[in-house]
């Protein structure tokens, strides 16, 4: 338990970022036909980055946020012609294309049964589309103010949840909220949660052999719908992480210095504690806990501050501090304003990497999975799946895998911490195993068919050449054709033309046996037998 639980959190974010494949994919013509999807519904509008708008209303923490990355990386986020696009479709060169959702204002969530409602601000629903790699990332920021710090906790323990893991002796899910009621800007409810219709869930994977998504995240992707319920004219993702979402947080205490190293502990794994169990002291990362998760350059414990404590676990990023330090608080300047801008891009690049290799693990997996070698269609369609993979990894590898993303302290070490606890760099040296495993495998097709073109191409010629020694040796005299009437002529050139035409082909189609049987022929420790035998092999019907 906490020590202060009645804790007052003065203010209170909370940042999902919600990673999903997308299916067919940003191929050709389908980035202006998602475009037209998307924005049809009215609900989405295209975002356009602050660099588009008049320079007068360019503000300072625009700037701060564009000049905390490296220049690749201010590519990779912000593009060279993003903001050319206008209203339109996103340009192909640009790598990503932001939409936000115009009609949601608000969020009523009820933890448990009985429990009061709590009245959360949306601050906005966003939705990134990485054009190059068929990944998008759903995200959703919140806002409150004067939580408690149990309840803060409770809520960022629950809220967050794709769907159910199971159901409780009352029919209610646990470990996700107990009602969620998604408002638009009149407060009139265009979502709520359905955590408690345990037979949907069960007949959902009963069916299609996946999770399904709840109701209020369902409404929040659409006009994207699950792959396993749509149509062919749908667009549709796919799940690739975990249910719990990954998540930042932020908290403004009045007293951040008064929470004990238990307390830490728990804000800083409260996607995975729930508040009832025991902090499990034996655990490797809770020894090392401070080593392994804070970031305390802004931590002194002291009354002159600061006194701010970055708590990361990979899949969530904590920032604690002062409620009463103006810079903590500040949204222009401040933390506050770093948090929702230059540490967000940080967090959503590395749960970037961590998706597109996902996605690319689990297309190879696909590819393979629908390979029939015995079917000459499936192995042409599984060449140009792995194929467009291929050239697909080459830009992620060259345009958006980096190690280093700013020369700002803080903003690389929360990446770098982000990164390590995510295990990036393992995964993209498994999926780098298996893209190298394809490339073999195609390289050793591409080889055996060219040995099996070479072969026969080697039996065709060396049974023609018993014709060419026999032609040359007689020249053209062995029939005295001049003299012969120009029907007969006709005559033999068809024949000769149409047995040479039928040896050529029989040579081609018995390549194989007849390459066995010259092998037999040279075979020195083989019987004359032996050799008639291979001889008959060649004519023998299978």
């Amino acid at each position: 338990m906490l020590s202060q639980p009645d804790h007052l959190v003065r203010h209170f974010r909370d940042v999902l970022v919600w990673p999903v494949q997308i299916k067919p994919g940003f191929t050709g013509e389908n980035v202006a036909r998602i475009h037209e999807r998307i924005t049809g519904s009215s609900h989405w509008a295209p975002v356009d980055d602050e660099f588009t708008t008049d320079p007068a209303d360019f503000q300072e923490r625009h700037y701060k946020e564009f000049v905390a990355f490296l220049p690749y990386v201010q590519r990779f986020l912000y593009g060279d012609g993003r903001s050319a696009t206008g209203d339109g479709p996103p340009n192909r060169s640009a790598p990503m294309a932001v939409y936000r959702r115009t009609d949601v204002a608000g969020l009523n969530v009820v933890l448990r049964p009985g429990d009061a409602p709590i009245s959360l601000r949306i601050a906005h629903v966003d939705l990134y589309l990485f054009l190059d790699l068929d990944v998008a990332m759903l995200n959703v920021e919140v806002a409150a103010d004067d939580l408690p710090l149990a309840t803060a906790l409770e809520l960022l323990y629950r809220f967050g949840r794709a769907y159910p893991t199971g159901w409780d002796a009352s029919g209610q899910g646990v470990h996700n909220v107990h009602r969620s009621e998604l408002l638009d800007r009149d407060g009139r409810v265009l979502a709520t949660s359905d955590s408690e219709k345990r037979e949907r869930y069960l007949r959902f994977v009963c069916e299609h052999r996946t999770p399904c998504v709840g109701a209020l995240w369902a409404c929040l992707l659409r006009p994207l719908v699950q792959d396993a319920e749509c149509s062919d004219s749908d667009l549709s993702y796919r799940l690739l992480e975990y249910y719990r979402m990954p998540m930042m947080a932020y908290l403004a205490l009045d007293e951040p210095r008064s929470l004990s190293r238990e307390d830490f502990i728990r804000i800083g794994f409260v996607a995975n504690l729930p508040s009832r169990d025991p902090v499990p002291t034996k655990d490797p990362a809770v020894i090392r806990f401070e080593r392994l998760h804070c970031e305390d350059r802004f931590w002194t414990d002291s009354d002159d501050g600061p006194n701010s404590r970055f708590i990361c676990t990979g899949n969530a990023l904590v920032l604690v501090g002062e409620a009463g330090s103006d810079y903590f608080r500040d949204p222009e300047h401040g933390f506050l304003a770093r948090f929702r801008h230059q540490y967000f891009l940080v967090f959503l690049i590395a749960h970037f990497h961590r998706a597109a290799l996902l996605s690319f693990s689990d297309g190879l997996a696909s590819a393979v999975n629908e390979l029939d070698i015995r079917n000459s269609e499936s192995v042409r369609r599984f060449k140009r799946r792995i194929r467009q993979s291929f050239e697909a990894f080459l830009r992620f590898t060259h345009r958006y895998w980096f190690h280093e993303v700013s020369e700002q302290g803080l903003v690389q070490a929360l990446f770098q911490r982000t990164t390590r606890l995510l295990r990036n760099d393992e995964l993209f040296g498994h999926v780098k195993d298996q893209v190298r495993e394809m490339s073999a495998y195609l390289d050793s097709d591409s080889q055996r068919r060219q040995s099996g073109t070479v072969l026969r191409l080697t039996v065709v010629t060396i049974f023609g050449l018993i014709a060419t020694v026999v032609t040359g040796y007689f020249g053209m005299n062995l029939f005295n054709f001049p003299e012969v009437p120009g029907t007969y002529k006709l005559v033999q050139l068809g024949l000769v033309s149409a047995s040479t035409l039928a040896l050529v082909l029989f040579a081609v189609a018995r390549s194989k046996r007849l390459s066995d049987f010259l092998e037999a022929l040279s075979d020195e420790r083989l019987s004359r037998r032996a050799k008639w035998v291979a001889l008959g092999r060649v004519f023998r019907k299978i």
